[in-house]
């Protein structure tokens, strides 16, 4: 007999209710999904299976009546599975052979339940589940009542049918966890970006948040963690490059619903002074190239200063980007060296298929700098596609050292910790008298040469650098820059990158434009180019001369 269709009857076995029922028996220990039986063709009544009138989504504890006046239901539905919505829930269309004449389709109710389970105490336990967005059972939690645990699915629900997935688990997670397995293998970062954030989060971060749940961490903890940093001596600029690491894996746990809000927020970080750049002036300079070893190092120096090229754009330029008839250099990549566990297949030095400003630029170089690049390239046999300043050319021997000076003629070395002095150019200047001066150290390299000689040494292999042919930074600062920079009298030595501040100075200074120059060093705002305008130790020179003439009135 089919059923009215102006009624929802609740299929129990005990019930005088009952009607044909041919969807799956549910008991109190094992609370599943609640299933509506639709009768077909005419009719549009639900049959509620379950014993127990709990299992309604979103609080509909007595009356079925609602739930079954919000489906919108497909009618004729027997050869496939159709998705329902309603504002109770999701649903799906189940097909089912029928028992009698009359052809039946099975609509399951997608909604949470709770389950029974004994614990080790003998006593009763409930756990809560809900069906997250893929339709997976998850659990929100375990009760010492089915009404907290019924309480605690309908919840879930509610905040998922507002549009906010929501997992309880998820804010649970502790700060280490997070990071380590979602976040940071999840993280879209360039290689360099990931190897210094590693650093800051191992370093800085994990030792503070690592064992605090995320959903735990309030913007007084990250105060708290900003007043430690400063009594540990940590400079500003440290916390500051740390707690942006932090504000960006709050962003992400936000986003996903990890945490319902973000501690960086409102939190402030020391002040990080600005830095006056360290401009070279051309007698310092002319210094500089003098002293350094003749051949590829000068041609590289010489290049940074007339191209105001990046460390990465200027050792992975390569013969190509130098058109040499009209003297224009295309900058169209870059490179960096990062650790091998951070490169993509292992090795060190990974190429960039465009410069840090993410967009190429074309000038020109000096009519020489272009000469002296070709015939190097042409003495080399230097390819189209092969770097112009590679590690191993940069690497050739070089004529044999300079030969000794008297003991006698070089004076006596600073006082040591005992107060004692020691010849320049002896053995004991180098070992007792700890001096370095070139004297010093080609005599112990000569004494160390001749016990090698006769087998009285067995010295370790030189250290062999992991390079692709570029020219690693480290490298070239403790063994070329920095030993010119003091031979040149210039301390503390000043930086590689310090030559393309000198250049974009001295083009303002001599009266190029600003939006010329801008374009020439790749700026993304010309906010950074005025920074360099007068650098020059020179520049005050006008204002003060104006003063003097003013001054001058009074007399």
């Amino acid at each position: 007999m089919t059923p009215r269709s102006d009624k929802i009857c609740v299929n129990s076995p005990r019930s005088p209710r009952s009607r044909r029922f041919h969807g799956r028996q549910t008991d109190e220990r094992s609370k599943g999904p609640v299933r509506f039986v639709r009768t077909e063709p005419l009719t549009c009544t639900y049959l509620v299976a379950g014993q127990d009138l709990n299992l309604r989504p979103l609080g509909y504890e007595r009356d079925p009546l609602p739930l079954a006046q919000s489906l919108r239901f497909v009618q004729r539905c027997r050869s496939e599975a159709i998705s329902v919505s309603s504002r109770a829930g999701q649903y799906r269309l189940l097909p089912h052979r029928s028992r009698s004449n009359h052809g039946q389709t099975i609509l399951e109710c997608v909604v949470g339940f709770s389950r029974r389970r004994v614990g080790r105490d003998g006593r009763p336990r409930y756990t809560a589940y809900y069906l997250d967005f893929r339709g997976a059972a998850r659990s929100a939690g375990t009760f010492s009542s089915r009404k907290d645990a019924d309480h605690a699915w309908r919840q879930v629900e509610v905040v998922q049918a507002s549009g906010r997935p929501s997992d309880p688990r998820r804010g649970r997670l502790t700060f280490r966890t997070y990071v380590d397995e979602i976040w940071f293998p999840n993280h879209v970062l360039e290689a360099s970006t990931r190897q210094s954030y590693r650093y800051g989060i191992d370093k800085h971060l994990m030792p503070f948040f690592g064992a605090m749940r995320m959903a735990d961490i309030l913007p007084a903890h990250v105060r708290e963690w900003v007043t430690k940093q400063v009594s540990a001596g940590v400079t500003p600029a440290m916390i500051r490059q740390s707690k942006i690491i932090l504000s960006a894996i709050f962003t992400t746990a936000l986003n996903d619903f990890v945490v319902a809000l973000h501690p960086c927020r409102g939190v402030k970080t020391p002040t990080v002074p600005v830095k006056e750049y360290r401009i070279l002036t051309p007698e310092e300079f002319d210094r500089l190239y003098a002293a350094l070893p003749a051949g590829l190092a000068q041609l590289l120096v010489d290049t940074a200063i007339e191209s105001g090229l990046r460390w990465g754009e200027l050792s992975e330029l390569r013969l190509r980007d130098v058109h040499q008839p009209s003297g224009v250099v295309t900058v169209s990549r870059g490179v960096t060296e990062v650790q091998p566990q951070f490169h993509p297949t292992g090795g060190r030095f990974v190429i960039k298929a465009y410069p840090k400003g993410r967009r190429s630029r074309r000038f020109r170089l000096n009519p020489a700098l272009v000469i002296a690049l070709s015939a190097m390239a042409s003495a080399a046999s230097i390819g189209p596609d092969d770097l112009l300043f590679s590690f191993d050319r940069l690497t050739e021997p070089r004529s044999g050292p300079t030969a000794l000076v008297a003991v006698g003629s070089l004076g006596m070395t600073e006082p040591n910790a005992s107060g004692r002095s020691y010849p320049h150019g002896a053995l004991s200047a180098y070992t007792a008298g700890r001096c370095r001066c070139q004297h010093c150290r080609r005599a112990f390299a000569v004494y160390r040469a001749t016990r090698r000689t006769a087998g009285l040494d067995s010295p370790r292999s030189p250290r062999l650098r992991d390079t692709d042919g570029h020219i690693p930074r480290d490298w070239f600062r403790a063994q070329v820059w920095r030993p010119a920079c003091l031979a040149a009298g210039i301390d503390p030595p000043v930086r590689m990158h310090d030559l393309r501040h000198s250049h974009a100075s001295w083009l303002l200074a001599g009266g190029a434009d600003l939006q010329v120059v801008k374009e020439r060093l790749g700026h993304v705002s010309i906010a950074t180019t005025e920074k360099y305008l007068h650098t020059l130790p020179e520049a005050d020179e006008t204002a003060l001369a104006a003063l003097n003439r003013i001054r001058g009135r009074r007399a």
